[in-house]
C-alpha cells in the first residue's frame, strides 16, 4: 500500500509535478506526524529547474520565518540567529526570481543544497515549538544546538561554492548574502547558558526523587516558568508527549536507554501538575478520559490488514515509503537494508535509492482509523505496550514522585475543600487510567476511602470522577478487596440507581463487573436486591458505553449459576433481544449481548426465556450475515443450546432455513477451534431431524401406497 507520490524520488517527471512535491514537502511531514528530532529532509532531483527550485525554496524561507512570531522555550538565541540568516536569504532567492537571473548548473546545485538544509532548519525549529514537548527539548539542549551548528556549516558550505558573481542581482544583495556567508562560518550555535542552567536544576530535582526527598516547591516552579508551563493542560500536555514518547521507544525496540528517563520527566510533571496547579483549565477533557467506549466509526469500509508491514506482518507504527513507492514499517525495512539486500521486498524492483520517507498520510489514516474504532495502536502485535508493563516503575526519581504524589492527594481527598476534592479524584482518575503501580501507590496511600465517601457529593462531576478513579483501582486485586471491606458496595449500587450523571451511572456498572471477577463478590452483589434490576435499567437508558457496561457486569455475575434465575426475572432477555435487533449496535456491543444469551441458553429457563422473543431469527441473521468471528462463535453456541434446551421444534423452525446449513459448513473451516466445534454439534443434530424426518414420512407413506394397491 502506497499513499506517498512516486515522483519523490523518479527523476525524469515533468517540472510541474515536481514543483507541486516539492512545494508541498514541508506540509506533508507536519510536526504531528513526523517523529520528533527526526528530520526526513528530502533531496530535489538533479534534473530540477531553477523555477521549481525557487518556487519551493520560497515558499520554504517564508515559513522559516514565520518562527520570528513563536514562542520558543528553549534554544532562543540559537533560533532567532538562524532564523535571521534565512530572512536575508529570502531576499536573495526573491530577487534572483523577480530578475529572472540565468542560473548555472553548479547554481542550481548549490539552491538545492540551500533547499535541503532549509527543511531542516524548519523541522528543527518545528520541534523547539511543538507543543507539550518543552521538558523534552530542555533536556536536549546539547543535542539541539549540535544540530543548529551542522545544519548551519552545511548552509555556509553551499555559499561557499555558489557561483555569486554569475547571479545577476543587486550588488546590495549579494553583500548581504556575503554576510550571512562570514557569520555562518563564525556562528558557534551554542547551548544557551539559561537553558543549561534550567536543565541542571531539573536534573538535580530528579536526583532527589531519586533518593527518596521531596523537592522544594519553589525549585519545582523555577522550572516550570523558565519553560513558560503556566497551567494544569500545559502540564497534562508534556505528560501525553511524553508517555507517547516512552510508547515508541519500547515499541520499536530502539532507545531503550531514554525510557527511564522519560518515565522519571512523566513522574515529575505528574507531581507537578497535581502539586503546583490548584485549577482544572480544560474541563472538556474529564470527558475525553474515558472516551474508548463512546467513539463512533467512521472508517468501517477500510480494512486494518492493509496497515500492516509486508515484511513483519505487524501493524505499521511508522510507515516509510521507499523508491519502488511500496510502504514499510521503518524498523522492518532498516533490518532489511541493513542485511545487504537491495532489492525492493514486496516488488522484486531493484532500489534506486535507500533514503527513506515518512509515509505521513498513511500514518494519518492508521491513527485516525483506530482512534475511531477505539482500538490502541498498542494493540499491534510486536509492537505493544503492554500494560502489565506499567506493574514496575520506569525508574526510581518516578516510583517516588508517584508515591510523594499520591500521599498528596489521599490528603487532599480527605481534607480539601470541595473543589480540591474534585481535583484530587480527577487526577486519580487520570493517574490510575492505564498504569498499575500508580494504582498500587494510591490504594496503599489511602485514597480507597475517601473516594468512597464523594460518592454522596450533590455536585454531579465530583460524583462523576470519583466513581470513575475507583473504577480504575477497582482493576487492582487490592482496590477490589477494599472497596467491599469499606463496605463500599451499597455506596456504588447507589451510584448505578441514580447517579447524577449517565456518566457516573456507566463507570459504577463498569465498578460491578471488575468487583464481580472474584467469586465470593459475586454472591454478594446477586444477593444485593437492587443490583440486577439497576444494571438491567441502565442497558434501557444508557449511552452505548453504559449499556455495554451494564451488559459485560451482568455477564460477569452470570459466572455464579445462582444469579441466573435473578438475571432472567428482571428482565434481561427481552432487552437484549432488543439490543440485537438495533442498528446502533458497536461491534463489541453485539458481541457483549450474544455473549450474555449464550450464557443464559445453557439452561432450560434461559432457553424458553429466549425463544419467548424473536431472538432465533435474530441469531441465525447475525450468523450469516456478522463478518466478526467472535459473533459467529457466540451465534452458534446460542443455537445449539437452544435446540438441545428447546427440543424438535426448535430444530424443526432451523431446518427450514436453508441458507443455515452452508454458514455452518464455513464455520468448520473458517471459524475458531470453538465455533467449528459447536458447527459440527449443530449439523449432526441437522441431520438426524432430516433423517427422522424422512423416516417419519416413508413409514406414514407405506400404509398409503397399501391401500391403492388394494383398489
Amino acid at each position: 500500500m502506497s499513499l506517498l507520490p512516486h515522483q519523490f524520488y523518479v527523476q525524469k517527471q515533468s517540472p510541474s509535478v515536481l514543483s507541486h512535491t516539492i512545494a508541498s514537502m514541508a506540509q506533508k511531514f507536519d510536526s504531528c506526524d513526523r517523529r520528533i528530532l527526526t528530520l526526513p529532509a528530502v533531496r530535489p532531483c538533479e534534473s530540477i529547474s531553477p523555477e521549481t527550485l525557487l518556487g519551493s525554496l520560497i515558499p520554504l524561507s517564508r515559513n522559516i520565518c514565520n518562527f520570528q512570531s513563536k514562542h520558543f522555550a528553549t534554544q532562543r538565541r540559537n533560533s532567532r540567529e538562524i532564523i535571521r540568516q534565512v530572512s536575508i536569504l529570502l531576499m536573495f532567492f526573491e530577487e534572483i526570481r523577480d530578475c529572472n537571473s540565468v542560473l548555472s548548473r553548479s547554481a542550481i546545485l548549490c539552491l538545492s543544497e540551500l533547499h535541503l538544509s532549509f527543511q531542516k532548519i524548519l523541522f528543527l525549529l518545528e520541534d523547539c515549538t511543538r507543543d507539550g514537548a518543552r521538558i523534552w527539548m530542555l533536556t536536549k539542549c546539547e543535542f539541539l544546538a549540535s544540530h543548529f551548528r551542522m545544519i548551519i556549516r552545511a548552509l555556509a558550505t553551499a555559499l561557499d561554492v555558489l557561483p555569486l558573481s554569475l547571479i545577476d542581482v543587486d550588488f546590495e544583495i549579494k553583500e548581504l548574502v556575503e554576510l550571512v556567508l562570514k557569520q555562518s562560518w563564525k556562528a558557534e550555535f551554542e547551548p544557551d547558558p539559561d537553558d543549561k542552567l534550567a536543565s541542571k536544576r531539573l536534573l538535580a530535582i530528579l536526583y532527589q526523587f531519586e533518593k527518596g526527598i521531596e523537592p522544594d516547591l519553589n525549585g519545582v516552579k523555577r522550572v516550570l516558568d523558565y519553560l513558560q508551563i503556566k497551567s494544569w493542560s500545559e502540564c497534562s500536555m508534556e505528560i501525553k508527549f511524553l508517555e507517547e514518547e516512552i510508547a515508541f521507544s519500547e515499541s520499536s525496540n530502539c532507545e531503550e536507554r531514554e525510557v527511564p528517563f522519560l518515565s522519571s520527566l512523566v513522574g515529575f510533571m505528574s507531581y507537578s501538575r497535581g502539586v503546583i496547579f490548584e485549577a482544572l483549565d480544560d474541563q472538556n477533557s474529564a470527558s475525553r478520559v474515558d472516551a474508548r467506549c463512546g467513539l463512533e466509526t467512521h472508517f468501517s469500509c477500510l480494512n486494518p490488514e492493509d496497515f500492516r508491514c509486508p515484511i513483519s506482518l505487524e501493524l505499521m507504527l511508522d510507515p516509510v515509503t521507499v523508491s519502488t513507492g511500496q510502504t514499510y514499517d521503518r524498523s522492518s525495512i532498516q533490518k532489511w537494508l541493513k542485511a545487504g539486500n537491495k532489492l525492493c521486498p514486496k516488488t522484486g524492483e531493484r532500489l534506486t535509492s535507500t533514503e527513506l520517507v515518512p509515509n505521513s498520510i498513511l500514518r494519518k489514516v492508521i491513527k485516525k482509523f483506530y482512534a475511531n474504532n477505539s482500538i490502541s495502536l498498542s494493540k499491534s502485535g510486536r509492537q505493544s505496550r503492554d500494560i502489565s508493563r506499567t506493574a514496575a516503575p520506569g525508574s526510581p526519581a518516578a516510583a517516588e514522585a508517584m508515591k510523594f504524589l499520591s500521599r498528596f492527594l489521599s490528603s487532599r481527598l480527605a481534607f480539601g475543600t470541595n473543589q480540591q476534592k474534585n481535583k484530587a479524584a480527577y487526577e486519580i482518575r487520570l493517574l490510575a487510567k492505564s498504569n498499575i503501580f500508580n494504582r498500587s501507590c494510591l490504594i496503599k496511600a489511602g485514597s480507597v476511602p475517601p473516594l468512597l465517601k464523594l460518592l454522596c457529593s450533590t455536585d454531579a462531576p465530583t460524583q462523576e470522577n470519583a466513581i470513575a478513579a475507583l473504577l480504575k483501582l477497582s482493576k487492582y486485586a487490592s482496590g477490589k478487596k477494599l472497596i467491599m471491606a469499606r463496605g463500599g458496595l451499597p455506596s456504588v449500587l447507589a451510584v448505578l440507581e441514580h447517579g447524577l450523571s449517565l456518566e457516573a451511572r456507566q463507570s459504577a456498572a463498569a465498578t460491578i463487573f471488575y468487583i464481580s471477577s472474584v467469586k465470593e463478590y459475586r454472591k454478594v452483589i446477586g444477593e444485593t436486591p437492587e443490583a440486577i434490576p439497576a444494571l438491567v435499567e441502565l442497558i434501557k437508558e444508557g449511552t452505548t458505553c453504559g449499556k455495554k457496561n451494564a451488559v459485560v457486569a451482568i455477564f460477569g455475575l452470570l459466572l455464579l449459576p445462582e444469579n441466573q434465575q435473578k438475571v432472567l426475572e428482571a428482565g434481561t432477555v427481552p432487552l437484549l433481544v432488543e439490543r440485537l435487533a438495533s442498528s446502533e449496535n458497536t461491534e463489541q456491543l453485539l458481541n457483549d449481548t450474544l455473549a450474555v444469551l449464550a450464557m443464559l441458553a445453557e439452561n432450560v429457563e434461559g432457553t424458553l426465556a429466549i425463544l419467548h422473543t424473536t431472538a432465533l431469527h435474530l441469531i441465525t441473521r447475525i450468523l450469516q450475515t456478522s463478518s466478526s468471528q467472535t459473533a459467529k462463535e457466540y451465534c452458534a453456541s446460542t443455537l445449539l443450546s437452544l435446540c438441545i434446551n428447546g427440543g424438535v421444534e426448535v430444530v424443526a423452525v432451523l431446518a427450514k432455513d436453508s441458507s443455515l446449513m452452508p454458514r455452518l459448513f464455513s464455520l468448520l473451516t473458517d471459524g475458531t477451534a470453538h465455533a467449528s466445534k459447536k458447527a459440527r454439534s449443530l449439523i449432526k443434530i441437522m441431520h438426524n431431524f432430516h433423517e427422522t424426518s424422512s423416516l417419519r414420512w416413508m413409514s406414514s407413506a407405506a400404509p398409503r401406497a397399501q391401500c391403492i394397491r388394494e383398489r
